[in-house]
């Protein structure tokens, strides 16, 4: 079988050598005898794995003292109730520029007050809206940075007059970020850290404590902060996978020299949609996610979508069919994708056109 070349949403595609040390953990945990799947989290060889993971996004993202990071079971949508319970006490903003930051107010709605400040519905999220103003008196603004169905990206730190919320499940450690503009950065570590089964969560944490509401011990940030991440016991594997991963970022230069790779990455296949007569991109330009690239046939050419998916399909794309609510096809280009993958598709895209000349 040759090459595969994976452009999967989410999980996402994990570096291989993440994938080679985990065959070997499988087998011996750090020289115990026993498996990473069976070892106690109570031992000292799992105590280092947490403490090296938990120093590696300090560095890596240059998280200052007045945040901690703690590593959570399930997945972000989870984490949409948590921010409720944890920030929400009188109102709070959020902006509505996609699939999951609408299911993220919805569920502050169900706490308390939350309205959308802004939103980019009316051309199908295909936008980041902007010239909103911001009250100084919210609890919190909620963003979600990058969405990974329409393929739109908030690729700055916005200056906020109150506390300011991020979901950055889809493009954590793709981009310099600025840690102390925001009360709480969290996401699903499948996008760009690691396998499906854990969340991320960095608090500034006097930033907590101030609800009135009784938060019940599992929901309460503080009681992970306090056990660090092992009030119960913590996605072992996940946890282990995304040590690796991140001791891999760290190997290839950090936060700051994969954001290069992946600008270089999201250029190539976005200059092919761009010159491709075949193809038209979805996302506004200046908005255009560096982590999804969506696209769609150019107008006239629809019919020869599931042409050309079975085209790409036969020299070993996978992963590019677009969500239903955009159609098309989607390249989500995720850290560990090498840019070889991304020129082998833009050469696939190339042969298309020129068989149907």
């Amino acid at each position: 079988m040759g090459k595969v070349h994976v452009f999967n949403a989410g999980p996402c595609i994990l570096p291989q050598v993440a994938i080679d040390n985990a065959i070997e953990a499988l087998k011996d945990f750090k020289g115990t005898g026993v498996s990473v799947l069976s070892i106690s989290h109570r031992t000292k060889e799992w105590e280092a794995t947490m403490d090296e993971c938990r120093a590696l996004w300090k560095e890596l993202l240059h998280i200052p003292d007045t945040h901690e990071v703690v590593f959570l079971g399930g997945g972000a949508s989870l984490q949409f109730l948590y921010v409720a319970m944890n920030f929400l006490e009188k109102k709070a903003a959020y902006l509505d520029t996609g699939v999951w930051a609408h299911k993220a107010l919805k569920e502050a709605q169900g706490i308390g007050e939350a309205y959308a400040i802004a939103c980019s519905k009316d051309r199908n999220y295909s936008y980041i809206p902007k010239g909103f103003e911001i009250p100084a008196d919210l609890d919190y603004l909620h963003i979600t940075t990058n969405n990974t169905i329409y393929g739109t990206e908030i690729k700055t730190d916005i200056d906020c007059p109150c506390p300011l919320i991020a979901d950055m499940s889809s493009d954590i450690m793709s981009r310099p970020v600025d840690v102390s503009k925001y009360d709480l950065i969290y996401g699903g570590a499948q996008k760009n850290v690691g396998p499906a089964g854990v969340i991320f969560a960095i608090i500034r944490k006097d930033a907590l404590g101030r609800v009135s509401r009784y938060i019940p011990t599992m929901l309460d940030y503080r009681t992970h902060i306090d056990k660090e991440s092992m009030f119960n016991t913590p996605p072992v594997f996940s946890i282990f996978m995304m040590n690796e991963t991140l001791k891999w970022l760290k190997s290839i230069g950090g936060v700051e020299a994969i954001h290069e790779i992946n600008r270089k990455k999201a250029e190539l296949l976005y200059g092919e949609i761009d010159r491709n007569s075949l193809f038209v991109g979805t996302a506004a330009p200046e908005d255009r996610s560096l982590m999804n690239v969506c696209f769609v046939m150019a107008p006239g050419k629809e019919e020869l979508q599931d042409e050309f998916m079975a085209f790409a399909k036969e020299r070993k794309m996978v992963g590019i069919k677009g969500h239903r609510s955009v159609g098309g096809f989607r390249a989500s280009l995720y850290n560990a994708c090498p840019i070889e993958d991304v020129q082998a598709l833009v050469d696939c895209m190339k042969e298309f056109e020129e068989l149907k000349k």
